[in-house]
This record gives structure tokens, C-alpha cells and sequence, in this order.
């Protein structure tokens, strides 16, 4: 079984409220609570849960990413705008309201008053190039 990442903590000031944006953004379901801790769960899809969970001490924010097929983009992109969500092209820069297309794919980034950075992309930037197979050296 290849190996999987199966759900992250993603710290909140509001753990419902912030799970449900992700959830209705994202379009996937969620939860208020969960049996295994005092966690808003947003199922991302089968293989990943973030669990957000309430945090009143000061906690860094991070930075999400979500490989997405374009028609999904476009229909996360609509829910954004549709919100009122400010979005941007580079994960720290201006909000610009434009969409990255420097990777061969589309990509905008959108931040949270929690601080976290959330991010779609059709294309993914971060794989790990192919090696070279010693079969085709022959």
C-alpha cells in the first residue's frame, strides 16, 4: 500500500466556523464534532481529514494546498468570488484578484483571519522530478 497522509490538525480561532468555510469552499463534507477529539473535520476526500481544532494560545500559520481538476477550480473559484473571499496569485503577495499560471496549470491562493494561507492548483509544482530509468540508457 503506498503510503498516505491521512489527516493534518489545521489550529483555529473558530474551529467550526472555519471548518465550515473550508467545507463549503471546498465543497466536500464536514462536521461540527467528531468522535475522536474535540475536532470540526472537513473530509476532504477518502484518503485525507483536516481536523481543525480550537486554539486560544498564538500558533503559526500554514500553508494548504489542493491539486484540483479544472472544472473543479473554476467551481471553487465561483464559490470564492461568490463569498465576497479575496483571493491573490502568489501565496504571500498582494491580493490581486488574478490567477497563477506560471506552472503550466492555474493556481490562486486565498488567506483566513486565522492567518492560514489556502491554496488551489491545477498543476502541481512541488512533485519530485522523474529520475531518468537505466533502461532507456541501453
Amino acid at each position: 500500500m503506498p503510503m498516505t497522509l491521512d489527516h493534518l490538525i489545521v489550529p483555529a480561532r473558530d474551529r467550526v466556523a472555519a471548518a465550515q468555510q473550508l467545507a463549503e469552499l471546498l465543497d466536500a463534507p464536514w462536521a461540527e464534532t467528531c468522535s475522536v477529539g474535540p475536532f470540526s473535520p472537513v473530509y476532504v476526500n477518502d484518503q485525507l481529514t483536516l481536523d481543525f481544532s480550537q486554539a486560544s494560545e498564538p500558533f503559526p500559520p500554514g500553508h494548504f494546498a489542493f491539486r484540483v481538476a479544472p472544472e473543479e477550480f473554476d467551481a471553487i473559484l465561483g464559490r470564492i468570488e461568490a463569498a465576497g473571499i479575496p483571493y491573490r496569485s502568489t501565496p504571500m503577495g498582494p491580493t490581486d484578484m488574478r490567477i497563477n499560471t506560471n506552472h503550466g496549470g492555474r493556481a490562486l491562493y486565498w488567506g483566513v483571519p486565522d492567518g492560514h494561507a489556502w491554496e488551489i492548483l491545477t498543476v502541481s509544482y512541488a512533485r519530485q522530478p522523474q529520475r531518468p530509468d537505466p533502461a532507456d540508457a541501453a
